[in-house]
Parts: structure tokens; C-alpha cells; sequence
């Protein structure tokens, strides 16, 4: 009887979580579609369901584990991947922000000042956690406003003549709190009972104003004080002048293919992003190159029997594998400064060099290649060190007795029977360097710049970089370009990561 009665309590609690959980989840489902995002809230919705059935259905109980995976995949793999794709066929920048239906609003609520206009003084009162306006004219007519939340807007809001049994203002707040407000008391305009809209010209006046624009029946809009004519241009993202001027802010519009077609046909564009694309694939290809050659040699050498202290080396060359990457690149970064870093100092006192690491290309180049190998070799050293555990001993015995010498055994025996396993892992070492961002990021910016590019774009920009400057540090920010780049980049190493699966595959396969 007590077992029946503490399951039935467990089935109840567990329901009454699951129905927690349910409603929580319609909640926010409903909160995403008021928020106008009817695809996103209708995905969620799809995902609700599907887990309502999961954990309710019999037939679905092996996916109740695989349920939380997938969701996560879905929300940190997938979405973000389809989201790229889709904001790359878009005109998606900072000038280009808002929807077709806000940036139209966004000029409707442009108001200007009346010429001749009736003004009022006003003062800013507290009203418990919000804030009312007086208003005063010069016939001495006092208005008052509702109270406010201020950190809302732009708004319009009634204000009406104080009845007499109106509870009192309270003691105007004063210079120093009225200015920390004033932006915000510009997004709220008054309506008077005549029928008047003012607002904020000043710090203790308002005045009369009208909306600057006024929209017609076919959908552009008329600039009441001088009769212009915007109009919205489809293609463009941008309500237009009579003369073709783009006004901001703009809105977002399809594109096509037309961002993918810039990366590849506008010259100025195309120019550096060739060039950057060709030194992301030098950089990549030279970082596994030099770092697989420094580790196989110090793997070799750790594998001489002659060796002493042995477990102190490696010890030592393994080091720079437990330091963290950003640590590591920062203080290469003093090491390299021009004018105080250590390397410097050094080749000055004994070659009188001088070199200009950050503003030379070259050296710029060659410091990044020296760093990254520096971060790399620890891992292909420990890998290969395994390696040669594996090869069997008689091979070198027979060699031995062949007479033939370290780099015979090197080139003949060690270096063919590492290089096939180790492919896989060369392949995704240069996966990871093609978007090594952090080491270009914090150690040289991308920098020294090109000078014949009107994007921006340095010389040791890789295209992940080059991206994150077209996105961040562009004067348009163009984001559904850096989109684009980032869907080509995310091809390219897809196909990097399926050639790595395949020689993975095939590796194991001959292994058996």
C-alpha cells in the first residue's frame, strides 16, 4: 500500500513538473511571437511538442535521452549556422537595422518646431518611482502630464489642466537631476486639449510642434515643411530623396546572392579578400608544416636511448602546451615590441638590428609564424612520441645492422610509418589555424593595414579576421557581407572536416 501510494505521489510530482514546464515554455513561445518573431516562436513551438511527446510517449522513451542533445544542437550548432546563411542574402548593416514598417515610423515620429509657435515652461516633478511634467504658458495656463516611466519612448501622452481635486505636484526636481533626464523628456511629446503636440526644445521649454512627414495613400511620405518626397526604395533598404539621397536610418531587404556575388566581382572588395585568403591558406599550411617538424624532430630526440634527463625535457617542452594561448601570445607581444621587448634588445647588442615587427608585412608574418609554432609543437611532439612507441623495434635493429645511420631511420622508417596516422590530425591542425582569430586579434590586429583597399583589411588579416573587421570595425558594419564570408568559410571547412573523417576512416580500416 506505501509503494502505491509513493508512486502515485512521484507520478503527481512528475506531472506537475512536466505542466510547470509546458506552461513555461508556451510563455515564452507567446512572448517571442509578440515580439514579431512568427518563425522563431512557431520553431519553439515545433520543439515543445516534439518534447511533450518524447516524455509522454512509450514509444519515444529511448529519444528521451537524446532529447537534451539534440535541443542543444539545434540551439548552439544549427540555428546559429542557418541564421548566417539566412542574414547573408540580406543587406543586413548597421545602417540597414530595422524593419521596412519601424524605419517608416522612425520618420513619422519626426517632429519640428513651429514657427511663431506658442512655448511653455516646465518643470520635472517626482511622482513615487516616475515622474510628472507642468507645463505653463504665458497666459499662465497650467498643464500636467500623467505619470511617466521615463526609460520608455518615444511616446505621446495626453496632458490635461489639473481638476481641483488633484493631489498637489510635489517640489520640482532640480538642475542637476533635470539634465540627467532631458534625453529622455526629448522622446516624449504632449498632447494638449487643444489639440497642440509639443515637446522639448530646451531645458525648461517646450513648444509647439508638428510631424515633419506625412504619408500618402501610395506609400511615401511628404515632408511637410518643404513638400519633398521620400520614397522607398526596395532594392536599397533606404527611403530616397526625389534626387536618389539615401536617408538613415534604412531597413533590412533581400539581397539574393548579391553579397556572395561582391565577394568574388567588386574589385575593391575582391583585391584584399584574395590576398588575405591566399596568406590564410600560407599561414595554416606553414603552422602545421613547422610545428609537426619541430615535434617529430624533439619526439625523435626524446626517444634516444642515450638521453639523460629525459622526463625534465619533456617536462620543459611541454610547458608551453599547459599555458594558456592568450597568456603565451600577450607576452610574445612585449617580447616583439619594437622599441622595449626583450628580442629587440638582444639582436641589437649582437647584429645592431632593429627590426619593426608590427609595421613591416614581412616580419609581421614571420612573428605569427613563430608564435603559432611555439603553441603548437608541444601536442605534434606528444603525438608523435606515441608513435614511435608503436613502431616496432626490429625495424630499427634491421637498419642497424644494414649500417644505416639516424637520418636513414628518420626518413626510411619513422617519418612513413608516422606520417599516415598523423594525416587526420594535420588536416584538422590546419582546419583550426585557417580561423585562428585569437592569435591574430590579440597579437597584431590584423595589422600592418593594406593601403590600396578601401575595406578594412591588414596584411596578416586571416579571412576570419578580415570578417570580424568588415562586421565590427567597417564604417557600415556590414553584417550580412561578414555573413557571407562566414558561410564560405564555414563550407570550406567542412569539407576540410569530411576529407579528415574519410583519411580517419580509411586509416582505421587499413589498421584492421
Amino acid at each position: 500500500m506505501k509503494e502505491r501510494m509513493s508512486l502515485s505521489v512521484e507520478k503527481i510530482s512528475q506531472q506537475l513538473v512536466s505542466a510547470i514546464v509546458v506552461l513555461f515554455g508556451l510563455y515564452i513561445t507567446g512572448k517571442i511571437y509578440m515580439a514579431g518573431q512568427f518563425v522563431l516562436a512557431l520553431a519553439c513551438l515545433a520543439i515543445l511538442a516534439f518534447g511533450v511527446f518524447v516524455y509522454t510517449s512509450s514509444r519515444a522513451y529511448p529519444y528521451r535521452y537524446l532529447f537534451p542533445g539534440l535541443i542543444a544542437t539545434l540551439v548552439f550548432v544549427v540555428f546559429p549556422i542557418v541564421y548566417t546563411f539566412a542574414i547573408s542574402f540580406t543587406n543586413y548593416s548597421s545602417r540597414n537595422l530595422l524593419t521596412f514598417e519601424r524605419a517608416k515610423q522612425y520618420f513619422l515620429e519626426q517632429t519640428y518646431t513651429v514657427e511663431n509657435g506658442k512655448t511653455y515652461a516646465f518643470t520635472l516633478h517626482r511622482d513615487g518611482h516616475a515622474f510628472r511634467v507642468r507645463l505653463e504658458d504665458e497666459q499662465a495656463t497650467v498643464y500636467v502630464s500623467p505619470a511617466l516611466a521615463l526609460y520608455k519612448g518615444p511616446i505621446v501622452v495626453e496632458a490635461n489642466v489639473p481638476a481641483p481635486g488633484d493631489a498637489p505636484l510635489g517640489d520640482p526636481v532640480d538642475t542637476k537631476v533635470l539634465i540627467s533626464y532631458l534625453n529622455n523628456l526629448k522622446l516624449v511629446s504632449f498632447q494638449l486639449p487643444n489639440g497642440q503636440l509639443v515637446s522639448v526644445t530646451g531645458l525648461h521649454e517646450y513648444a509647439a510642434v508638428k510631424k515633419l512627414y506625412k504619408e500618402n495613400a501610395d506609400g511615401s511620405l511628404v515632408n511637410q515643411q518643404d513638400n519633398s518626397v521620400l520614397t522607398a526604395n526596395k532594392k536599397t533598404g533606404f527611403f530616397e530623396t526625389s534626387a536618389g539621397e539615401p536617408l538613415t536610418p534604412g531597413y533590412t531587404v533581400q539581397v539574393g546572392w548579391a553579397q556572395y556575388a561582391k565577394i568574388f566581382s567588386d574589385t575593391s572588395f575582391s583585391e584584399p579578400f584574395l590576398r588575405i585568403f591566399a596568406w590564410t591558406i600560407t599561414f595554416a599550411g606553414l603552422t602545421v608544416l613547422f610545428a609537426f617538424s619541430v615535434g617529430i624532430v624533439l619526439a625523435v630526440l626524446m626517444e634516444w636511448d642515450a638521453l639523460r634527463g629525459r622526463a625534465f625535457y619533456q617536462t620543459m617542452f611541454f610547458i608551453p602546451y599547459t599555458v594558456p594561448a592568450f597568456i603565451s601570445i600577450l607576452i610574445f607581444k612585449g617580447l616583439f615590441n619594437q622599441n622595449t621587448g626583450e628580442i629587440n634588445q638582444i639582436l641589437t647588442f649582437i647584429f645592431g638590428l632593429h627590426p619593426s615587427w608590427f609595421s613591416t608585412p614581412f616580419l609581421a608574418k614571420s612573428m605569427l609564424l613563430i608564435v603559432n609554432t611555439w603553441l603548437g609543437f608541444p601536442y605534434m611532439m606528444v603525438v608523435c612520441m606515441g608513435l614511435i612507441k608503436a613502431i616496432p623495434a626490429d625495424l630499427y635493429e634491421a637498419s642497424a645492422i644494414a649500417g644505416s645511420g639516424p637520418l636513414t631511420n628518420f626518413f626510411k622508417i619513422t617519418l612513413p610509418l608516422i606520417i599516415k596516422p598523423m594525416t587526420p590530425l594535420l588536416i584538422a591542425s590546419f582546419a583550426f589555424n585557417f580561423n585562428n582569430v585569437m592569435l591574430i586579434a590579440l597579437l597584431t590586429g590584423g595589422r600592418p593595414d593594406f593601403l590600396d583597399t578601401k575595406v578594412p583589411a591588414g596584411t596578416t588579416d586571416l579571412l576570419v579576421s578580415f570578417t570580424y573587421r568588415i562586421a565590427f570595425e567597417d564604417s557600415g558594419a556590414n553584417f550580412g557581407l561578414a555573413a557571407a564570408i562566414s558561410t564560405v568559410l564555414f563550407i570550406m571547412v567542412a569539407i576540410l572536416s569530411l576529407i579528415n573523417m574519410r583519411l580517419t576512416k580509411v586509416n582505421a580500416q587499413e589498421a584492421r
